[in-house]
C-alpha cells in the first residue's frame, strides 16, 4: 500500500494537515536534537524522509542519522530528496522491520516515529527493540494523530478525515482504499493513558505525552534508564 501512494504521499500529507505536520516536527525536535554535540539518530517508519531531514538539518554536522522503513517504494523517494539536498552522505535510507532492528544493542542516542507507529503490527515488540537499541538515558520521541477529546473538535476532525481525506487522496494518488485505511487506523489507535501504560510496560521511564493543535497530534516521549 506505502509502495503505491509513494509518489504523490508528501503532496498529499501537507495538503490534508493543513501543513501543520510541519509544525509538529518541528516542536519534536526539541525533545530529539542536541546541537552542541554529535548524536546517532534512529528515525523508524521514515517513509519518504521529510522527519530525518528535519534532524539532520537542525542537529549538529557531526550528527548521524539512520532511516529504515518497510516499504522500498517510501525510500526511494526519500533517497532521490536525500541526494538533492546533499545529505546522503550524513542521512541513510535502509529497508528494515521495526521488530526486528538490525542493529546492536545501546546504538542510538535518540529514536524516533513520525506518524508511524499505527502502522505496527505488534507495538509491544517495536517498543521492546527500540529500548535494546537505544543507549542507557537514550530518548524514544513518538509523534501520531489522535481523536481530540473536544466533541465540537472532534466531531469537525472525524468528519474531515473519514470524508474528505479519503476523497481527496484517493482522487490524487489513484488508492482510495489507502486513503481510507489512514484515517481507520488513527480511530483504532489507543487513547493516550492506555498508550503511556503501554510504553511503561515496555520498559520506558519518564514518559510523557503533549498534545499539539488541539489533541490532533500528539507526542510521547520515553527515555531508557
Amino acid at each position: 500500500m506505502f509502495d503505491s501512494i509513494a509518489p504523490e504521499y508528501d503532496r498529499l500529507n501537507h495538503l490534508m494537515s493543513l501543513n501543520m505536520d510541519k509544525l509538529w516536527r518541528r516542536k519534536a525536535l526539541q525533545k530529539i536534537v542536541t546541537k552542541d554535540k554529535s548524536q546517532k539518530i534512529l528515525d523508524i517508519a521514515c517513509g519518504t524522509g521529510d522527519f530525518s531531514i528535519a534532524i539532520a538539518e537542525h542537529a549538529n554536522p557531526l550528527t548521524e542519522i539512520e532511516g529504515i522503513d518497510i516499504s522500498e517504494g517510501m525510500l526511494e523517494v526519500m533517497r532521490t530528496k536525500l541526494a538533492r539536498r546533499g545529505l546522503d552522505g550524513r542521512v541513510s535510507a535502509r529497508l528494515g522491520d521495526s521488530e526486528s532492528l538490525p542493529y546492536p544493542d545501546n546504538s542510538f542516542d535518540r529514536v524516533t516515529i513520525a506518524f508511524g507507529i499505527r502502522n505496527f503490527e505488534h507495538r509491544e515488540k517495536a517498543l521492546e527493540e527500540i529500548l535494546r537499541v537505544l543507549k542507557p538515558c537514550g530518548r524514544l520521541v513518538i509523534l501520531e494523530l489522535s481523536i481530540p477529546t473536544n466533541a465540537l473538535v472532534r466531531f469537525a476532525f472525524k468528519f474531515y478525515f473519514t470524508k474528505f481525506v479519503p476523497l481527496i487522496g484517493g482522487k490524487i494518488s489513484g488508492d482510495k482504499g489507502a486513503y481510507s485505511y489512514l484515517p481507520d487506523s488513527v480511530i483504532k489507535f489507543p487513547g493516550k493513558k492506555e498508550w503511556i501504560a503501554t510504553m511503561e510496560a515496555c520498559g520506558f521511564d519518564q514518559v510523557a505525552h503533549k498534545a499539539f493543535t488541539f489533541g490532533i497530534c500528539r507526542m510521547y516521549t520515553g527515555e531508557k534508564k
